[in-house]
């Protein structure tokens, strides 16, 4: 039996890192992937949808520049939409599988082995692995979980991945649906809602069974996301709840109940199922030889460690997070804590996060939603895009810089959200600050390039500290500061 320090289950972005940080402490490690490297992580996820978001945006400004000159658009070719898109996936798992080929071929080769096949615990320390006819059993003194997820599916939904579809379907489609209706009002349908009306060719229903999309999002986010949505020709269904939806003559049919009682019928092309995602965690032990806790949402873990001390669980198998960059987080520091001696141990309060949707929405640490959750009495202050020259010069003053700190004299940052173009370029200075537990007074010092999105933080902190270029009093509406107390609010402006 062949034996290995490490065993990671899983190539994609957690998994991936955690092997190649194990290659860091000279570890013997064998990683085994069932189908693609690279997981969800490229394929039918996060680099696939957001090169879906970036060529749907660049259609749109290219729609609305032609405007200016009273033109056409010429007709966009869905076939190439989705080439471009799979050249993308494929662009980025070459590089992976290169990667791993060119370590074979340097000092480190002996350390790494990678293999195809289904990998299954068949004891605590004992790894089977499955291709084909071929079954193998190797001995690991660790290992990492990352099989990662897949779309969740509702039972009563009569998903084929063809008409009614989850993202694992909806890129492989034909050409652009006439009409289509998206389950979900989180942050995966409102991306694809975004992506498809913005190529102007699919009218869009959403289905919320709330008052307003994204309901973990304060009401100032989602008033834009909403009116932009509804601008591009989205219409939102708010308040409703499915009650039937079937597939007549090759389309959808849908039925919704509104909180009123009322009941409404609805016949669109295609439906993309968009209500979460699902653990793979499914026959990945032997339940008489291996007992992993499990809770309804993944496997359960203590700072990457399951309840069985040489067995990890990192990415999206577990209760966490799930975002690429907090899997990858996850992979390494479960190698550190496996092999090394971590300087400190792995919080999530500074994990940056980007919705892809119009405009782009960036945050970091909590918002107000939270805060008021969490009992926290905080100071927020918000400058208006229309302030900040970079935006006027690239033509596009919607958005918002929303900075929240303590509600004391230490004024320590507790989260930022950015709405609007170049939204991720302004967040990773203040994600610094938070895991350092820092105040403001560290923004106040630094000097931005001019112009710039990031001069709105200086402006958000100027206000903060009482010292704003721009007075609130003098331009209400698009700048506030104000202090909410055992969730009252006070003006700060006068």
């Amino acid at each position: 039996m062949e034996k290995f320090d490490l065993v990671v289950i899983g190539a994609g972005p957690s998994g991936y890192a955690a092997a190649m940080r194990a290659l860091d402490f000279k570890k013997k490690v064998l990683l085994v992937e069932r189908s693609r490297v690279g997981g969800a992580g490229v394929t039918n996820g996060a680099l696939s949808s957001k090169t879906w978001w970036e060529l749907s945006r660049e259609a749109a400004g290219f729609r609305k520049n032609l405007r200016r000159y009273n033109l056409h658009a010429p007709e966009i070719s869905y076939k190439e939409i989705q080439a471009e898109v799979r050249r993308a996936v494929a662009e980025r798992k070459h590089m992976l599988e290169e990667h791993m080929e060119l370590i074979k071929q340097s000092p480190l080769g002996k350390y790494l082995t990678f293999r195809k096949g289904n990998a299954r615990l068949v004891g605590e320390h004992e790894v089977e692995i499955t291709e084909g006819l071929k079954k193998e059993v190797v001995h690991a003194d660790y290992i990492i979980l990352a099989t990662g997820s897949r779309p969740r599916y509702l039972p009563e939904l009569p998903i084929d991945e063809k008409i009614v579809m989850t993202s694992e379907g909806i890129e492989n489609m034909d050409d652009f649906p006439e009409s289509m209706v998206i389950v979900g009002a989180g942050v995966i349908g409102c991306e694809y809602a975004t992506i498809f009306s913005g190529f102007g060719k699919t009218r869009v229903n959403l289905i919320d069974k709330g008052d307003r999309i994204l309901p973990f999002e304060d009401e100032d986010v989602v008033r834009v996301i909403e009116r932009n949505m509804e601008n591009n020709g989205v219409l939102i269904h708010r308040n409703s709840r499915l009650i039937r939806m079937e597939i007549k003559h090759g389309r959808v049919e849908y039925e919704l109940e509104y909180n009123d009682g009322a009941r409404e019928i609805f016949n669109v092309e295609k439906a993309l199922v968009a209500v979460g995602r699902t653990p793979n965690y499914e026959d990945l032990w032997d339940e008489n030889k291996v007992d992993i806790h499990i809770s309804k949402r993944g496997i359960e873990d203590t700072d990457t460690q399951t309840n069985i001390p040489h067995i990890y669980a990192v990415g999206d198998i577990t209760a966490d997070i799930s975002l690429v960059n907090v899997g990858e987080l996850e992979g390494r520091y479960a190698v550190e804590k496996i092999f090394g001696n971590p300087k400190r141990k792995l919080i999530y309060e500074n994990i940056s996060t980007i919705m892809f949707l119009n405009p782009e929405v960036a945050g970091v640490g909590l918002n107000e939603i939270h805060a008021r959750e969490k009992g926290i009495d905080y100071k927020v202050a918000t400058v208006d895009y229309s302030c900040i020259p970079r935006a006027i010069a690239k033509r596009n003053t919607q958005g918002f810089i929303k900075l929240l700190v303590t509600n004391d004299e230490e004024m320590k940052i507790l989260g930022m959200k950015v709405v609007g173009n170049h939204a991720s370029s302004a967040i990773q200075a203040v994600a610094l600050l938070i895991s350092m537990n820092k105040g403001i007074e560290e923004l106040a010092e630094c000097v931005h390039p001019h112009p710039s999105i990031t001069e709105g933080i200086q402006e958000c902190v100027r206000m903060l500290l009482g010292k704003s270029l721009f007075k609130p009093t003098a331009l209400s509406g698009k700048l506030s500061c104000k202090a909410c107390t055992n969730g009252v609010y006070a003006d700060l402006t006068h």
